[in-house]
């Protein structure tokens, strides 16, 4: 049974929308910088190991796809359920809301200990298949074959860590970020210099970090804290909850498979048009592209829960108050950071890495991928849209749009066609551009007027 609520922490119907969002934003804007140094720390430190050397760093950049797929799960039971938690909550359904968690806990670990298994059984293939050569398959099977042992503390600390979001309680889902981020900083130059263990060492630190994030997560949610705890009768799969859970997650599930799939088309195509140079480039610009993704997501993620809590909850005209706000400050910051990229490429660049021949080849890569970026913010305004008021329809088919109708064709043809390597890297802002007008606008001309209807009607 769930805990009576909070309104000074938990009531999303309570006071300007704006401020709701943005309570809820900040702590998780800086939970996700903190989530980024936890994942790029990695190639920080490789990317400067060993006189410029950048094999390790390629190395490391080709498992992307697999984590990348892991992820894809995880966003698929662990997301995919909050905004039906959320939803629960703002109908004052807590008993509903519970095993939501529940069912959520028990998908995510059962597809763990399968991607687990998959993982080892078929490391080698899957690898080369997304662009390895013998020389970078040796550090990329290093740090893949350690990195899968913490595939389950992974899919529990993220998949679950909305969970507390959604109950109004982001500063604590911000220190379960932060708790293993900071101890995987800390472990990364011990194990990878002082213990001489390179990529291994890297790929150990981050599972030790994972498992304390999700030690963390799981101890909050089972405790006294929580509005709606996580209770031992109710993790299970129910098929009908599965069904709800799987039909919303799936937009996040294709948005971070289809990711998949335009990182083993961009590496493949790359080995094939410009070897493990060009690998490790798109490995840095992946890099900067997580820095640059960082504060929309935290106003994406701190908004879905407060505008699925206002639907739930009829307040129609707080949940258009609260997509205007996304599209707002979304394109402000996206058309930012596309001018410091633009003016600032070698700083960017450099962070990851200290191989010139690299860095040559890959400014002008960074500054074409980035053309266009501030239709991001459309992109995610319309896609988050969607998801938190559960039009999964729409949300599945934008997800397929950018990246699998769009991208993914574009990697393969444009080298193709006489772009050579900067093809790869020119799919994207094509993709940016098209696809985020198009989930835009279909949003205002559905839901949005929907809205505006439902709001004239009461």
């Amino acid at each position: 049974m769930g805990r009576m609520v909070s309104p000074q922490k938990s009531d999303f119907s309570q006071g300007p929308v704006w401020k709701c969002i943005v309570r809820q934003a900040v702590p998780l804007t800086v939970a996700q910088l903190v989530q980024l140094l936890y994942n790029v720390v990695d190639r920080v430190y490789l990317g400067h190991m060993g006189d410029g050397n950048s094999m390790a760093l390629t190395g490391v950049g080709l498992t992307f796809p697999v984590i990348t797929l892991i992820m894809a799960f995880t966003a698929l039971f662990g997301m995919g359920g909050v905004p039906l938690f959320s939803m629960a909550r703002g109908a004052g359904d807590g008993v509903r809301a519970g095993k939501i968690l529940g069912n959520s806990c028990a998908l995510l670990w059962c597809s763990s200990l399968l991607l687990t298994g998959a993982g080892y059984a078929f490391a080698r293939p899957i690898l080369f298949a997304f662009g390895a050569s013998e020389a970078s398959y040796v550090y990329a099977n290093e740090y893949l074959r350690i990195y899968l042992i913490g595939t389950v503390f992974s899919m529990t600390a993220t998949g679950l860590n909305g969970y507390i979001n959604a109950q109004g309680f982001p500063k604590i889902g911000m220190l379960s970020i932060v708790l293993g981020a900071v101890t995987n900083i800390m472990l990364d130059p011990l194990f990878i210099f002082a213990f001489d263990m390179g990529v291994a060492g890297a790929a150990l630190a981050t599972i030790i970090s994972q498992a304390l994030s999700a030690a963390w997560v799981l101890r909050f949610l089972f405790g006294k804290q929580a509005i709606v705890p996580l209770e031992r009768k109710n993790i299970g799969i129910d098929p009908r909850i599965t069904k709800d859970i799987f039909r919303l997650g799936t937009a996040n599930f294709i948005m971070q498979g289809t990711n998949c799939l335009v990182q083993v088309a961009c590496n493949s195509t790359l080995q094939q048009f410009g070897g493990d140079l060009y690998v490790g480039v798109m490995t840095v610009v992946n890099s900067v592209r997580e820095i640059c993704m960082l504060p929309i997501m935290g106003i994406i993620n701190g908004s879905q829960p407060v505008i699925s809590f206002n639907y739930g909850a009829k307040l129609y005209d707080r949940v258009r108050s609260g997509i205007r706000f996304n599209t707002f400050i979304g394109s402000g910051y996206t058309l930012i950071a596309w001018l410091l990229i633009v003016l600032f490429p070698q700083f960017w660049f450099g962070i990851f890495s200290d191989d010139a021949a690299m860095m040559d080849a890959g400014i002008g890569m960074l500054k074409l991928y980035f053309f266009g970026f501030v239709f991001m913010a459309l992109q995610f305004a319309g896609q988050s849209t969607f998801q938190a008021l559960g039009d999964a329809k729409h949300a599945i088919f934008f997800s397929l749009l950018r990246k699998a109708i769009i991208v993914a064709p574009l990697t393969l043809l444009l080298p193709r066609m006489g772009f050579g390597v900067a093809g790869v890297f020119l799919a994207e802002p094509v993709s940016n551009v098209i696809g985020g007008a198009a989930s835009y606008l279909t949003m205002r001309m559905t839901i949005y007027r929907k809205l505006e209807q439902q709001i004239n009607h009461f």
